[in-house]
């Protein structure tokens, strides 16, 4: 079949780089004092985070139908089915309101509900682009990705409580009290969840930590730490310096593993933690 591969922004692929790889993309739409902004059109990272750091109201919403229906139609023009990857139904519900739209196209549309954002889900894009070379049908491809997509952790250091305050996702008492033992928090991501995983009294620490619970899972949920079955991916929040840093020494702890992705992180999950985190992830390879 000639299938078309469709994702959304949180998958940090630009407009550029999309056209690149051969694939659609939706840009998410973020509140901002009341107006309307889109990721890679009118809204760009530097003006996200320098907003964000100037604490105006910055809100996350979903692409509006019209706007998801016309890119797939459009791509209906030349293909004969579209394979849609939007972010992790556990953190939006887009991907929720992107399966009600696709019941109207008579399986001609097939959306892919992996729980993946950020690195995680830019990998789910290749892995469909590889199916689709393959000669996958549109439904394989998303079963296969369906049933690999927990195959696949990120963890991420914050360097602030403030955004997670500011959101009601931790009380002002547990953010006053992590500010002052100066806590490096590390979330993770498996599957549809942002959840709490250690709390850091360094950063030094919250990067040694993630390195290990990267270890962990690999070996223990994926099936070993080697070139051939898993790779690597990092993404951060406005901390270019940061992240090549602690890319430095991600390659020291996993010699001759790729690190496929060194990205911004999704500004979706970025407008909720904030400026200034690193993220480390793995995810086993789709054979």
């Amino acid at each position: 079949m000639n299938i078309a591969v469709i994702t959304d922004s949180n998958a940090g692929i630009s407009a550029k780089e999309a056209e690149h790889m051969g694939v659609g993309l939706v840009p998410m739409p973020f509140m901002i004092n009341g107006a309307t902004y889109f990721e890679g059109i009118d809204l760009d990272h530097k003006e996200f985070y320098e907003k964000l750091r100037n604490d105006v109201d910055i809100s996350t919403s979903q692409p509006s139908p019209d706007s998801v229906m016309k890119i797939w139609d459009e791509a209906l023009k030349t293909h004969e089915a579209v394979v849609y990857i939007p972010m992790s139904s556990g953190l939006s519900g887009s991907c929720q309101s992107a399966m009600m739209l696709a019941e109207e196209y008579d399986g001609k549309v097939q959306v892919v509900n992996n729980q993946r954002i950020s690195v995680t889900m830019k990998q789910s894009v290749r892995d469909a682009l590889r199916l689709v070379s393959e000669g996958k049908i549109a439904k394989e491809i998303k079963d296969i990705l369906e049933n690999d997509g927990l195959n696949a952790s990120i963890y991420i250091m914050l360097d602030t409580l403030y955004y997670l305050k500011k959101g009601g996702r931790i009380t002002p008492a547990a953010a006053a009290l992590g500010t002052l033992l100066k806590l490096k928090p590390v979330l993770q991501i498996q599957g549809e969840k942002l959840d709490a995983y250690s709390k850091a009294r360094t950063a030094s620490i919250g990067k040694s930590t993630m390195i290990a619970a990267v270890k962990k899972d690999a070996e223990e949920r994926f099936g070993g730490l080697s070139a051939d079955n898993v790779v690597l991916a990092m993404a951060h929040s406005d901390d270019e310096e940061g992240i090549a840093q602690f890319r430095k020494e991600v390659e020291e702890a996993f010699p001759g593993i790729p690190i496929t992705d060194v990205d911004p992180l999704s500004l979706s999950v970025s407008c909720h933690i904030g400026p200034g985190a690193l993220a480390l992830t793995v995810t086993k390879i789709l054979k």
